[in-house]
């Protein structure tokens, strides 16, 4: 059973008890559904047996057995297969994993996942925006199998290895400008690490400014910089001393609500706390997500980012961008720091969409700053694998061959008008509808819209066959699919989305 087809046993199982009019309800909780199965097989296993002979005689033929009785016991085993694995993920895999469902993914193309129950969903997640050229793109999936058969791990402590230099020469003309040194890392959290390791070393100075609503990783060191939400360091104290929190200009939850003027409002906390609390003579860095991520998709105006870099300056401050969530053409530019806010960061550090899924991240910086680190203060036995490099240049050549920027921005333009139609009906308590290319956030009127309603609308949506996540302490759903996603994948995610609305609030 171990290299059976789900679709086989599972739509075959389905398959007859369709044509039985044998009723599978639909349950939210994969487990159950597959418990439902199962009991739906055992309890119409002789209605099946006799639909099955019947089929024989007219010389129908069935798929995976010889006979009824066999096609059934592999049905059953199968599903038994999957309520095993689940029965072993929940007793022995950490329940510190926040997960928004219990079903299996075992296949993904473009922005399509299957699961093993069979199910066929668009993804509009991207396994939160990592899968940037959709599910095993073939390109990247060549690059992949070229590199697995030549060149697995090459340990960057040892020597180079040719992928992470053709990387490197891959990334350096859409880098912003003022950045022109590389190191790589694994994960988000290990790049914002380094970031703020290469901002103390470099100034001499230890303290660090992050802004509230920030999410920078969940490692120690991260997550003392995170504050879009309390549940990742809450019980990991004591955490990493010296930082500083001020406000995101995020216009709707502050105590101005004009953008440009609550802007303004930000920058002047921004001054105050440097003469209060962290002093320009010990702050090393400011660090912001250039669109706030897990905080909300909150894109701020350019003139606060304008400002942020001017206060940077004047102050001897290293600015840190952090683009994990949105680089790589999520915004419908390479890097919005740059192209969106026309601002020239001193580290830029990244991860998620440059690979497709591979786990490969890093910091961009000026070699005068990365030049002052003696040899060995950096790496990572991991760090800049040669098959994650090859994932990420196979990555970057989709995104120019594919001009995947463009359709970023027009796919994201007819989701904004979409969203921006549901909320204009009046029907539903849209407060928000906000965010750059494929980085769309949609927020609920918390007046209105009850505690939870973010997640319900998350659960319908997947009901009806698409998986969307929730961001921010706020009622906000997050649009993030791949950068290849179709007009009419857009087309049906907004179906899809009206739907699961109309089920929330209809209740």
């Amino acid at each position: 059973m171990a290299d059976a087809d789900p679709a086989k046993y599972i739509s075959g199982a389905q398959a007859l008890l369709n044509q039985l009019k044998v009723q599978n309800a639909k349950v939210p909780d994969e487990m159950m559904r597959v418990q439902e199965l199962v009991e739906c097989l055992d309890n119409n296993a002789q209605k099946i047996a006799a639909a099955l002979a019947a089929n024989r005689r007219r010389g129908a033929s069935i798929t995976g057995a010889d006979t009824t009785a066999q096609l059934l016991k592999e049905q059953k085993e199968f599903i038994a297969k999957i309520l095993s694995s689940l029965s072993m993920a929940k007793q022995h895999l950490a329940k510190g994993i926040g997960r928004m469902s219990d079903m299996i993914m075992t296949k993904g193309k473009g922005s399509w996942i299957w699961t093993s129950d069979n199910r066929k969903l668009l993804d509009f997640t991207s396994g939160i925006a990592v899968t940037s050229v959709g599910h095993s793109h073939p390109k990247v999936v060549a690059a992949v199998q070229k590199q697995a058969a030549t060149l697995v791990h090459a340990q960057v402590n040892i020597g180079y290895h040719q992928p992470m230099l053709d990387l490197t020469d891959k990334l350096l003309p859409v880098l912003p400008k003022s950045l022109d040194s590389l190191f790589f890392a694994c994960s988000g959290s290990e790049a914002v690490e380094n970031a703020v390791k290469l901002a103390r070393h470099a100034t001499g100075k230890s303290k660090v400014i992050a802004f509230q609503g920030g999410y920078h990783g969940r490692t120690v060191g991260t997550m003392s910089l995170t504050s879009s939400k309390t549940i990742y360091s809450a019980g990991f104290g004591p955490l990493m001393p010296g930082v500083t929190f001020v406000p995101y200009p995020y216009a709707l939850h502050g105590p101005i609500h004009d953008e440009e003027k609550n802007a303004e409002w930000c920058l002047d906390q921004l001054h105050i706390a440097l003469k209060q609390q962290s002093a320009p003579l010990d702050t090393a860095a400011i660090i912001i997500e250039s669109v706030l991520g897990e905080g909300g998709y909150v894109v701020p105006p350019k003139s606060f980012m304008k400002g942020l870099r001017e206060i940077a300056s004047d102050n001897d401050i290293l600015l840190i961008a952090d683009e994990v969530q949105s680089g790589f053409g999520r915004t419908g530019d390479y890097f919005a720091i740059d192209s969106h806010f026309n601002v020239q960061p001193d580290i830029l550090a990244f991860a998620k969409g440059i690979a497709d899924g591979y786990p490969i991240s890093g910091i961009a910086s000026r070699k005068e700053l990365t030049d002052s680190q003696p040899a060995g203060s950096m790496g990572g036995t991991y760090a800049g694998n040669a098959v994650a490099c090859a994932a990420a240049i196979a990555t970057q050549e989709v995104i120019a061959e594919e001009n995947l920027l463009e359709n970023t921005r027009t796919r994201g333009a007819q989701l904004h008008a979409g969203l921006k139609k549901l909320k204009a009906s009046g029907k539903y308590p849209i407060l928000d509808v906000r965010g750059l290319g494929l980085m769309i956030g949609i927020e609920f009127d918390l007046a209105t819209a009850p505690k939870g309603t973010a997640n319900k609308i998350s659960a319908a949506c997947l009901d009806h066959g698409m998986m969307l996540l929730t961001t921010s302490i706020y009622e906000t759903l997050r649009f993030m699919p791949a950068l290849t996603v179709s007009e009419d994948e857009c087309a049906l995610a907004l179906e899809i989305f009206e739907k699961a609305l109309d089920d929330v609030f209809a209740k």
